[in-house]
């Protein structure tokens, strides 16, 4: 589990980064290649537009999960039970054809003496899906990330995502939702834990 969060670099890891005049030249020899003409009155800024998109869409290779999840709280009052957030909406991009990914995730844990708070797990989730990836990927990172820093004793992740790459092209399914999940200590090892997670997920909407 840690090696997939690993193995996903964030920028700063990377070397040789377009300039920003090389970006927006890159649009435009799209643009060309797509059969238009990037000097026309609407496309004259589309360029530089879609390279600002570009850098808050994938925003995530800026940023580590472990620096959002340093932080945790142990004034819990005993509180050992589980945690979940559900429904955190987010976007992605696949890493196959560019095109986005919309879903919820639901993401759980049992503390074992320390908490996060709340709004670090919906973080981590933005962190994730603000790169290229696959949904299956992305699940499992999330959880991974969640378990290195926090070592709790368990912790499940759901995620419920809609692909524009089937939608949009291909097979033109729209509306089709793939579903992924990965579960960490306790949701793997006892069914019951797994069982109550799932149940909570579906059970208060």
């Amino acid at each position: 589990m840690d090696a997939i969060v690993k193995n996903f670099p964030s920028q700063t890891d990377v070397d040789g980064r377009p300039s920003q005049k090389e970006a927006e030249d890159a649009v435009r020899v799209l643009l060309r290649w797509a059969g238009d003409d990037p000097q026309r009155e609407g496309l004259i800024d589309t360029p530089k537009r879609v390279v600002k998109a570009y850098k808050e869409l994938f925003s995530g290779y800026d940023l580590a999960a472990e620096d959002v999840l340093g932080r945790t709280f142990e004034e819990v009052a005993g509180f050992d039970d589980i945690v979940l957030v559900k429904d955190i909406p987010f976007h992605s991009h696949c890493e196959h054809h560019m095109l986005p990914v919309v879903g919820h995730a639901h993401v759980a844990y049992l503390p074992e003496g320390r908490v996060l708070g709340l709004s670090k797990i919906a973080r981590v989730v933005d962190i994730f899906g603000r790169r290229l990836q696959t949904q299956e990927t992305m699940t499992a990172q999330i959880a991974g990330a969640i378990n290195e820093t926090l070592r709790p004793r368990g912790v499940a992740v759901m995620i419920e995502a809609e692909h524009m790459c089937m939608a949009m092209r291909g097979v033109l399914k729209q509306g089709s939702t793939t579903l992924t999940t990965t579960f960490t200590g306790a949701f793997k090892t006892d069914a019951a834990e797994q069982a109550r997670f799932l149940s909570m997920v579906r059970g208060f909407r």
